[in-house]
């Protein structure tokens, strides 16, 4: 599957514990990633400074669901689950 474009739940949805430019703390789970722009599409996509997590992800319909809105449900899912 390919990501969605304007989709932006793998930027909001999970926490982020690696430094993001502008955010050089991370970002807790549930907040949007400042990088994200108004279409939801990241502002450093193919960037050398783009978190190595946010690289390797890979967008899978068990994560990403066939909605944006689906997939912020799923993620938001998962990383309470990972959490506990």
């Amino acid at each position: 599957m390919n990501c969605r474009l304007g989709c932006g739940a793998c930027c909001i949805a999970p926490s982020i514990t690696s430094p993001i430019p502008g955010m050089p703390n991370g970002k807790p789970a549930g907040v949007r990633c400042i990088q994200l722009d108004e279409r939801n599409l990241c502002k450093i996509f193919g960037h050398p400074e783009r978190p190595a997590l946010c690289d390797r992800f890979i967008a899978e319909p068990e994560v990403c669901g066939s909605t944006a809105e689906e997939a912020l449900w799923l993620i938001t899912s998962l990383e309470a689950a990972t959490q506990s």
